[in-house]
């Protein structure tokens, strides 16, 4: 067991408080602070004593690490990243190759000779994308496709001229063939049309909101429709956020996104656990490189309520497991002076995120103050955590593979 630095990413949507306090640094940062990682990437590997990096401790002992199946299975990568996710401003509209689609674009793209490092590259490697997000109080986001029927009855309540050929598309077809053909046709806009009809479900909002009854049930819809599109005027993923769930987290909820699943991360801090790979496709929201034919490729459009996990609880652990072979995630609620195992086999990442607490496996013990974390590899054997001088709120990510014979 060794104490693991992790890695502050400073990207513009990032929030100045939520990350700095919990590290116990200046508040607010120089900068916007967006993720905290706490993993073995190959851009940004979290730091071990002694100069090493987590990288380096899998390099020079795979087996001790992650155990000889697990070794063998994984090749040497630590399958997960940890990450605290704190976003003050939306993230890009976005999804996630399946492993067969990465494995796939990966393989044409450097048969193509796309460079890894250019702007327009899809997939920086040839693995899926997989992840879950616990809230730590209040989160917000989009995720996944609304039911059809549901969106309906939203078009219908805006009533914009320019949207009603769409609206009735959908009407005539409500599910996700529907949305595929909406969507496509709303991805696809010129420019020139996408000016023209941002502006204008803008103006309907605006109306919808005035109205004697206000929005109702989709109150919280339209001014997040009303927030992105004063953020990114012109930008057809405004269009696009028309068709997903809006969703709200409250502390400890979990949201899943498996492969295919569009969603954006608006406000809030979170947990966030996911398989240790690049492949992002961006659907709008941002300036960045978007690959219409390949996220229609990749989009999935089934369409229901958002992908919230239920978490399996025994008394201060409460457990999520994906159906994902890439990661598993412990939360546990401790007490002061409480115990909880960690309860994860392979290689783990335990990280503190209230209070203090005593990490111990292997015959040793750590303290862990707020903000910091430990690795423990599998040669460690069970791990388990104790809340010292007050409550303590601790995560444990590894893998969720489960090995034979």
């Amino acid at each position: 067991m060794e104490l693991l630095e992790g890695t502050v990413r400073p990207y513009a949507w990032g929030s100045r408080t939520h990350i700095a306090e919990l590290r116990g640094d200046p508040v607010p940062s120089p900068h916007p602070q967006a993720e905290l990682w706490f993993g073995a990437h190959l851009d940004d590997p979290s730091a071990l004593g002694a100069g090493r990096t987590l990288l380096d401790a899998l390099a020079d002992d795979p087996e001790g690490s992650f155990g000889a199946q697990r070794a063998e299975h994984w090749g040497g990568r630590l399958p997960f990243l940890l990450k605290v996710l704190a976003a003050e401003e939306p993230l890009s509209l976005q999804t996630h190759p399946s492993a067969e689609q990465a494995a796939a674009g990966f393989a044409r793209e450097e048969a193509t000779g796309v460079p890894r490092t250019a702007s327009h590259r899809n997939y920086g490697d040839a693995l899926p994308k997989p992840e879950i997000l616990v809230a730590l109080g209040e989160f917000h986001a989009l995720a996944g496709f609304r039911d059809a029927r549901t969106t309906l009855r939203l078009l219908r309540a805006l009533d914009v001229p320019g949207l009603s050929h769409h609206t009735e598309l959908l009407a005539a077809q409500p599910d996700p063939d529907g949305l595929r053909a909406v969507f496509t046709t709303w991805i696809t806009l010129p420019q020139r049309a996408v000016d023209g009809l941002v502006p204008a479900l803008l103006d309907a909002c605006v109306t919808l909101l005035k109205s004697a009854d206000g929005a109702g049930e989709f109150d919280r819809e339209v001014r997040t429709l009303l927030d992105l599109g004063e953020r990114y005027p012109g930008d057809a993923g405004v269009l696009a956020a028309l068709l997903l769930n809006r969703v709200v987290l409250a502390e400890g909820e979990c949201l899943f996104q498996p492969a295919g699943s569009p969603h954006a991360y608006l406000s809030g801090l979170g947990v966030e656990l996911m398989a240790n790979s690049d492949n992002v496709l961006r659907a709008g929201l941002t300036p960045k490189h978007v690959d219409v034919p390949e996220l229609l490729r990749v989009l999935d459009f089934r369409c229901g309520p958002p992908p919230v996990l239920r978490p399996e609880v025994e008394g201060p652990r409460s457990t999520f497991t994906a159906p994902s072979e890439y990661f598993r995630l412990v939360r546990l609620d401790l007490d002061e002076g409480e115990d909880g195992e960690v309860g994860l086999e392979g290689p783990r990442i335990v990280v503190v995120l209230r209070g203090e607490a005593e990490v111990s496996a292997g015959g040793a013990t750590t303290t862990v103050p707020r903000g910091r974390a430990v690795w423990l590899p599998a040669a460690d054997g069970p791990g388990t955590a104790r809340a010292v001088g007050g409550p303590a709120l601790v995560f444990a990510a590894g893998d969720g593979w489960t090995p034979t014979g």
